[in-house]
């Protein structure tokens, strides 16, 4: 028997008969099948929901686009139906513009998605201006790219445009101290296509690759129908302000991080009383509320704080519309 096949066949009989002996550092244990198998679905959703901006016969076209990706790290691929209205005009220019969506713009950029600019003229749906590269920024996107067509690939049924950025725009209150958008204060629509809806983002859970040195924030509670919303306020005594804003501060923290029940809690202070201390909190239940002082970092708080507190008053709310729910962040 030739040696080469005597050594394979030696090495699948030891891995059969002791599989966790040999290759002990990459054994896994096998076990069943749990994800069902859909097909050959496109399941990268959702995507950031972007209105692409370009000239089209001399007029400004807006149109949604979905379906945007990365490459490498100076390159953007905008990929468009062949039979859309923009194409020919991007084509001809070489330019476009990539504006993202926050949910005030939602409503237009929706509409700009539902009609072509064969039909209707959507260049002023949006107030805009035009970039230092001559293409057309909308004025309420937090964030926008003026790109340069670089190369055009096509696929059945699609114009896939690859660019590089030629200008970013930002607008400076989503800037963080290092000059680069926050996406949590900016909090960018996202669009599903598989449920053709869209999403809201902006809830930091983590740093990447920093999972095991920075602390991240729990998932959450739904809010249940006995949830608590409640303004805590406080009257403090000036010679404690400080010491209590840093128990405040932790016990705000650690509840947020730690408490999937404890949705909210923020605290401000008046400015033309500085002891007088309102805190936002919202549990997704009672139960939620129970733990919440049961726990030790409360049971901190309230014994170290106890002293330092003139007044408290404990008033509970009916929002107004639920609806609008709010995001926890933590800095």
């Amino acid at each position: 028997m030739n040696l080469r096949l005597l050594q394979i066949m030696l090495l699948l009989l030891s891995t059969a008969l002791f599989p966790k002996v040999y290759g002990a550092d990459n054994y896994i244990e096998s076990t069943e099948m749990k994800q069902k198998n859909i097909g050959n679905l496109l399941a990268l959703y959702p995507k950031l929901m972007t209105v692409v901006g370009a000239e089209v016969e001399d007029k400004i076209n807006w149109l949604v686009v979905g379906h945007t990706g990365i490459i490498g790290h100076d390159r953007i691929l905008v990929s468009m139906s062949d039979k859309h209205y923009t194409n020919p005009g991007i084509i001809m220019s070489g330019k476009l513009s990539i504006n993202l969506v926050s949910r005030e713009m939602l409503p237009q950029a929706d509409y700009v998605g539902s009609v072509s600019g064969r039909d209707v003229d959507k260049s002023t749906v949006f107030e805009y201006h035009l970039g230092e590269n001559g293409s057309p920024i909308i004025d309420a996107s937090p964030l926008a790219m003026e790109c340069k067509v670089e190369d055009l690939y096509k696929t059945e049924g699609f114009d896939n445009f690859i660019c590089s950025v030629v200008n970013t725009y930002a607008m400076p209150e989503i800037i963080n101290d290092d000059n680069r958008p926050d996406y949590s204060l900016f909090k960018p629509v996202l669009f599903d296509f598989p449920t053709y809806s869209y999403i809201a983002t902006g809830e930091i859970i983590g740093k990447c690759l920093n999972l095991d040195k920075a602390p991240s924030i729990c998932a959450k509670e739904p809010m249940a129908e006995d949830g608590i919303v409640r303004l805590s306020k406080i009257e403090v005594y000036p010679q404690y302000l400080d010491d209590y804003m840093k128990y405040a501060s932790e016990v705000g923290e650690i509840s947020l991080r730690t408490e999937p029940g404890v949705l909210t809690m923020y605290a401000v202070k008046e400015i033309e009383n500085p002891c007088m201390v309102t805190i936002l909190e919202t549990y997704a239940s009672h139960e939620a509320y129970e733990r919440h002082i049961a726990s030790e970092h409360f049971q901190r708080y309230k014994k170290g704080t106890l002293h330092m507190v003139k007044s408290l008053i404990l008033s509970d709310q009916t929002p107004l519309n639920p609806a609008n729910i709010l995001n926890n962040y933590i800095k």
